[in-house]
Order: C-alpha cells, then structure tokens, then sequence
C-alpha cells in the first residue's frame, strides 16, 4: 500500500488553527475570575487583541501551520493602549432587535487608518453596497473597532467612526451602538452583564436629545435651509427686481419644541441667532441630496446622517433620530394647528415582526385563544420564534399560511 498522503498546506492550516483556542472568564466586582468555556477557534473579537498588541493572530497562525516556530513568548506580548469593538448588526433595535433582511441600497463604511487624537480605526467585513443579507445566515455585517491611548479617546473614536457610517436598505443597530457611546455610565466604565437589561428596560427608542442636543439639530437644520433657500433664488432668467427674498426669520419645529431662529451669512457658514440672545455659527460641506455632511459647531466638529422627510429634514446622530421643519412664522403658526393624523389600528391583528417564513399555524379561525396561547411560529436567521397571544380573542381570519415568506408587519391572523 501506498503511505497516506501527507496534508497540504491548507490541511495544516486548518489543523493548527483548531488546536488554537480562546479562554472566556466571567469577572465578578472584586476582581475574580471564573471560567466560562474554551472555544478552539479564532473569537470574533479577535481584533481588539490585535490592535493593543500589535499581533496579527491570523498571520501568526499561519506561520505556525507552515511549520515556523512561534518568534515571541509571553514576555514579549505587551498591552498598549485601549480597543473597542462594535458589531454592526442587521437587526432593528426599536424592535426588540428582531432581524432584519433586505438589500444594503447604501454602504460606506469609515474610513480605516489614522484617526483624531491619535486613534485608529479598523473595520473587518465582507459585505459591498448592493449585497442582500438573507434570513438564512447570521445577521453580522461589520466588525466595528477603534483603538486609542486611553479608553475614554477610544469611546469617542467609535462614537465618531459610528456617526460617519452610512448603512442604509435595512434595519440595523447602529443607532443603538451610538447611543451606548455616549452613556454616561458606559463611558465612565460601570458596567456589568446586566448593562442593558437595566439601562434599557423597555427596550431601546432612540436617545432623547438634550437641550443642547436640540439647539445644535436646530441650527444644523436652519443651516440646511438657509442654503437650500438661497440655491433657490439663483433660478435662472428670473428679473433682478423680481427675485424673492430670503427672510432672517424661521420657526424651526423639533419633535415637540420650536425654536425661533435668525440666521444670517457668517464668515463660511451662518449664524443662528436663538431667542434666548444665544448665537450658534455653523458651518458643514451639505449638498442637497448628500446623506452624511460634516459640520462644524464654532469649535466643535461632528458628523450628521441628513436626508428628507416629507416637508421636513432627518437627521441622525449619536443615537439620535429626528426630523425638524424650518418654516417662516406664518406658515409654522398655521401648521401647529393641523389635526394630527392617528396611526392606523392593528389591535385586531397579529402582524409578522420581522421578515421570515411562517412554519406554523397553531389555530383555526373561530378558534378562541387565551392570553400566551401559540399562535403561530416565525423562522428568520437561524432562529425559530414563536408568537403568543397577547390576551383572549377569537381568531377571525387566517391571512398566512405555513411556508409562506412575510415582510414585516404583514398579518398573519385577525382577530374579532
């Protein structure tokens, strides 16, 4: 017989890296350590161990499998500095973090490489603009990570690397991921696994911008407006003595706030004057029709995802999502008088929460239901979920069957 065949390079590979592991432990407050499992493989966080030892494991573990000795012992192996690791998901936290499918219509991620303050950013993928995240694989799009001399350099390194990220066609968590970043009690180090069960027990519905916050959206909006008020009035043809004038004056209506603005020309921006005798100058590289721009709040220099929202303007940053109108006393008078529109009723239906195949339906119509009786069982990204009356009901209609694929919010059941 012939001897066994020696393995190729790739078997050697592929040997080695399964008798390489990664140790987790649990810390407890005073600082003791319990194990928790071995895993032979390369972590996804394996990132952070590269960026504050200046290690490239994987170029390590080739070596190794080629048949190099290691070329460092542990004594060489030196902590520099702080790493952070985000992980970019496609799952929608405003919904209890349900996956979410669909196609990346937009995906520019930061760009990698020196940062401010002497930070460094690195993002690990394998996803382009264009590609379709299925329910069939597991919802990780992008390894998020920024690495600085002290920890507080690197949660405002991510904070900004999160804010110029355009991630767009799906749901997806960076709004949460943003609003972590600035936690007070994340960003003073309190933490523990109980982090967002106890800071978010309600679930996550965005970051509620503070008086601050709000001044600065409402002078990037005016800014936004003035420009695009002033590209209107370079309409061709028009007579000199009939050109429309651009007023000082503007009502700027943020969730439920207004502010009255007086924006004026300042140096390369404008100035928004604020009621209160409190001046912002502003100064950004918005376009119409560019959905991130970068602003410059007198000192202060920030990213802002921006695009149009009806009549409005959205705007997104650090968590925060909001759409602000710019309009002149007049029209913003008339406007708070507008009946508000109700949301449509959906308390008599059961409606998908997330995109997935329906593998079962555990009623009938006209069956009556008890308050958490199955009704019906969702599988979406590897996961089987199943829904649960919220109370007694007759079930009216069956609008799905087993095996039928539903986008979110599609019914599946009517109740009487």
């Amino acid at each position: 017989m012939h001897p066994p065949i020696q393995n190729t390079l790739a078997d050697a590979v592929l040997d080695r890296l399964i008798h390489n592991g990664t140790v987790e432990f649990i810390v407890d407050r005073d600082r003791n350590f319990y194990f928790l499992e071995m895993n032979t493989r390369l972590q996804v966080e394996h990132p952070v161990t590269e960026l504050v030892t200046g290690i490239d494991l994987v170029e390590e573990m080739i070596r190794i499998a080629a048949g190099e000795k290691l070329r460092f012992g542990q004594e060489d192996v030196r902590l520099n500095g702080w790493a952070i690791e985000s992980r970019l998901y496609a799952e929608d936290p405003y919904r209890n973090f349900l996956p979410s499918i669909g196609r990346l219509t937009r995906y520019r991620p930061p760009a990698e490489g020196a940062g401010a303050g002497g930070s460094l950013i690195r993002n690990d993928t394998g996803v382009v603009e264009g590609s379709e995240i299925s329910m069939h694989y597991d919802p990780m799009i992008a390894k998020l990570c920024t690495w600085a001399p002290d920890r507080l350099g690197a949660i405002n390194a991510m904070a900004a690397a999160l804010d110029d990220f355009e991630l767009e066609g799906i749901g997806n968590n960076l709004s949460f991921l943003a609003a972590v970043m600035e936690h007070p009690r994340f960003r003073e180090g309190r933490l523990s696994t109980a982090f967002i069960a106890e800071e978010f027990p309600d679930g996550f519905a965005g970051v509620s911008p503070t008086d601050a916050d709000e001044r600065k959206l409402a002078a990037a909006a005016a800014h936004i407006n003035w420009k695009l008020q002033h590209r209107n009035v370079l309409i061709s043809r028009a007579m000199d003595n009939h050109r429309r004038k651009v007023p000082s004056d503007w009502m700027v209506a943020l969730g439920n706030h207004a502010f009255a603005v007086a924006v004026c020309d300042h140096e390369d921006g404008t100035a928004v004057s604020f009621d209160d005798g409190s001046i912002l100058a502003v100064e950004s590289d918005w376009l119409p029709g560019r959905p991130l721009a970068h602003f410059q709040f007198g000192a202060e220099s920030t990213s802002i995802k921006t695009s149009r929202s009806g009549t409005g303007h959205r705007l997104r940053w650090r968590g925060m999502d909001v759409v602000a109108h710019v309009r002149i006393p007049a029209i913003a008078e008339l406007a708070r008088l507008m009946p508000k529109k109700p949301p449509p009723d959906t308390s008599k239906l059961l409606l998908c929460p997330m995109p997935g195949v329906i593998t079962a339906i555990a009623v009938s119509e006209g069956e009556p239901v008890e308050a958490g009786q199955i009704l019906a069982t969702v599988e979406a990204m590897k996961m089987e979920n199943v829904l649960r009356a919220e109370r007694r009901a007759v079930v009216k209609r069956i609008a799905a069957k087993a095996g039928a694929s539903l986008a979110v919010d599609e019914p599946i059941l009517e109740f009487e």
